[in-house]
């Protein structure tokens, strides 16, 4: 994967380029949303102040996913705001953090601005973890090592033995590692359970489609919670209380929504695939695993951001892969009615193939005139 120092912020191309352009959305990375009438609340619900960590019951459930203790939760305003106190928490000025690129933009502009050494390691050809480049990279100050798995947006896992790695590598210069696992179905998995080195960070944002409750959290050491508890409270003292209720009552049916999210993202990545399958010249499908979106290689020679600038003017959102710190291909999400999907790429396919560019020479009036003989002016 090529990255790029030619970015253009996500958040310029969504809310700005985007908003009110398109009715067809492959774009966002989330489940396709859920609706306020899907969930309930109790009647008589006390809209207080709630708690800076979350409440009790919201914890508690939390930590069953990762059949852990609720001392190591804290709910926060979506996994954006888990992050952010993770890196206001753990790094001084001039700590350096190692980030994996392409990826989510917060991990090098926010640790920048907190006056970090911000290095970015590649993935292998294969998109899969380097650690032997995160390893190179490594020195004294190292404090944090950040990697997202499944990643967004190469839709591939870190395998074990690249996890192992990267664990040995903050052991042994004393650091943390900040999973951001957002796409992760089972949790029990994480390596934050029983650690002492991880955080997890996660949300009802992307699986289970509910990005407007703005709910997550951040699974990791009591240290660590209890830092970044300190720094929420200072910021936002709490979530709604009436979001997280209803963010337990997802969590409630955790099983309907995860068979939910299987079933609609198996039928859409079917389709993305025989995209794929016909288009062999232009695009080069990367096989997600189990993440709502896929990454598409592309290889007409044009610039991802220009591609998905005449896509969105024939109605579709895409993510170009200058928005992520890449390059060479754009993010389609397939987490969609099987038929919002289908128009989406029937209007891609004929746009995918810049159009030939022209010599002023060949053209009916370029150049010499050529309705008249050779030297004929």
């Amino acid at each position: 994967m090529t990255t790029t120092t030619g970015e253009y912020p996500m958040q310029k191309w969504v809310f700005e380029d985007a908003a009110g352009r398109f009715d067809i959305d492959l774009g966002d990375s989330n489940m396709l949303p859920g609706r306020l009438d899907q969930l309930s609340v109790p009647p008589g619900l006390e809209l207080d102040y709630g708690h800076d960590r979350g409440i009790g019951p919201l914890r508690d459930r939390v930590a069953d996913l990762y059949g852990g203790d609720s001392a190591s939760v804290l709910i926060t305003q979506g996994a954006q705001q888990a992050l952010y106190l993770v890196y206001a928490a753990l790094l001084p000025p001039g700590a350096q953090v190692i980030v994996y690129r392409p990826g989510w933009q917060q991990s090098w502009d926010i640790t920048a601005d907190l006056g970090c050494r911000v290095d970015c390691a590649p993935y292998r050809e294969d998109l899969t973890f380097d650690v032997e480049a995160a390893a190179a990279l490594a020195g004294p100050g190292l404090r944090l090592i950040v990697a997202n798995s499944p990643c967004n947006p190469t839709g591939r896992r870190i395998a074990d033995s690249d996890l192992k790695g990267l664990l040995a590598l903050a052991e042994r210069h004393d650091a943390h590692l900040l999973l951001d696992e957002e796409y992760a179905l089972d949790l029990r998995d994480s390596p934050a359970v029983g650690g002492d080195r991880v955080i997890s960070v996660s949300s009802l944002s992307k699986v289970y489609g509910f990005p407007g409750l703005r709910v997550g959290w951040l699974y990791g050491p009591p240290e660590v919670v209890e830092a970044c508890a300190r720094r929420k409270f200072l910021s936002t003292i709490a979530n709604s209380v009436l979001c997280e209720t209803l963010a337990c009552d997802v969590l409630d049916h955790r099983d309907h929504y995860l068979r939910r999210y299987t079933e609609i993202t198996r039928q859409g990545l079917d389709l993305v695939r025989e995209f794929a399958r016909r288009n062999a010249d232009a695009v080069e499908l990367v096989e997600p695993e189990d993440t709502p979106f896929a990454w598409l290689r592309l290889t007409t020679g044009e610039q991802p951001l220009a591609l998905c600038r005449r896509v969105l003017d024939a109605g579709v959102l895409l993510m170009p892969g200058e928005t992520l710190g890449a390059s060479d291909g754009f993010r389609i999400c397939f987490a969609r009615d099987p038929g919002a999907v289908t128009e989406g790429l029937r209007r891609l396919e004929p746009l995918l193939r810049p159009a030939p560019q022209v010599p002023p020479s060949a053209g009916p009036h370029g150049g010499r005139n050529s309705n008249l003989p050779n030297g004929v002016l």
